[in-house]
């Protein structure tokens, strides 16, 4: 099968629906030797392929090539083809998947965190211990916490498996999309396989996925300086913290016994004796460069 003769059948057409990006069409009658057996013959003997601009409209791009066959007979058909303003945007829009940005979207969420600290006053500057008069935590108390997921998808040849392996739950080393270190947490890097034909070219990609979190509060570890066992004069060996028992009727009234609850330390790991206890701040996560990798968003 050979296409003997094609044109373009009057009519074009335009579409702006109030609210979405506009699509036009365009059509040609095809003349063909035999009948046809090769669908993708036809549309390549026209030569408008994916990605291609509109004669009229140059900011739309073909998307879609359609075949009608026996039209109105075995030896003629009827070629339609789409054109739209891409979502990826007109100027990076690219039939090859791998030639394609990346695409960046971000979405609020929330989640639920030990209560251990609280603000004092009406600032945020005065952060303090969540404790009862006494000096205990309140066991099992939880907060929300803000988040934002970030996903950037994007295509690859293979699937970066070592990159993969060494983003997995790290934390941004230096500031990141305007955030400052500590902030950003690589939740994980997932990908699947897609294939694609690209103007008559069969084109196999890893598309993969990044998630990213961002809590404002850091993904360092608050804590505080408390514990069973203390350090006397900040030296080894360890000591079990022991309390004055004050609960009157019990057998052990008034002596020293060990404490049923842990006790403020101080920095030197003895024991403190006045005041509220100190918030230790501990890292459990890796740290990256993460600019380095994932790059910023076109914004």
């Amino acid at each position: 099968m050979t296409v003997a003769s094609y044109r373009e059948l009057t009519g074009r057409s335009f579409t702006h629906r109030f609210g979405d990006s506009p699509t036009a069409q365009r059509q040609f009658g095809v003349t063909l030797t035999t009948p046809a057996t090769s669908t993708q013959a036809i549309l390549n003997a026209i030569g408008i392929f994916h990605g291609a601009f509109h004669p009229e409209y140059p900011f739309l791009r073909c998307t879609e090539g359609s075949v009608k066959e026996n039209t109105p007979t075995p030896y003629h058909a009827e070629v339609s083809y789409r054109y739209e303003l891409p979502s990826v945007g007109t100027v990076d829009f690219d039939p090859n998947p791998l030639a394609r940005p990346d695409i960046w979207s971000f979405s609020p969420a929330t989640t639920t965190v030990p209560a251990l600290t609280y603000y004092e006053g009406p600032a945020n500057d005065d952060e303090k211990p969540l404790t009862n008069t006494a000096g205990d935590y309140f066991e099992g108390l939880t907060v929300e916490s803000a988040e934002v997921r970030a996903v950037i998808a994007g295509n690859r040849p293979t699937y970066p498996v070592a990159i993969a392996n060494a983003l997995t739950n790290t934390i941004n080393s230096a500031v990141f999309l305007g955030a400052a270190p500590f902030t950003w947490k690589c939740q994980g890097i997932g990908a699947q396989q897609k294939t694609e034909l690209v103007n008559n070219i069969e084109v196999r990609y890893w598309e993969v996925t990044v998630e990213l979190i961002y809590r404002p509060e850091t993904w360092i570890l608050k804590l505080p300086n408390v514990g069973f066992n203390y350090k006397p004069g900040g030296t080894w060996p360890k000591s079990p913290v022991y309390v004055t028992d004050a609960a009157s009727g019990s057998s052990t009234y008034g002596q020293n016994v060990a404490s049923q609850t842990p006790q403020p330390l101080e920095s030197s790991g003895d024991i403190r004796t006045t005041g509220e206890p100190d918030m230790l701040e501990r890292r459990p996560y890796r740290t990256l460069d993460f600019t380095g990798f994932f790059g910023t968003p076109p914004f």
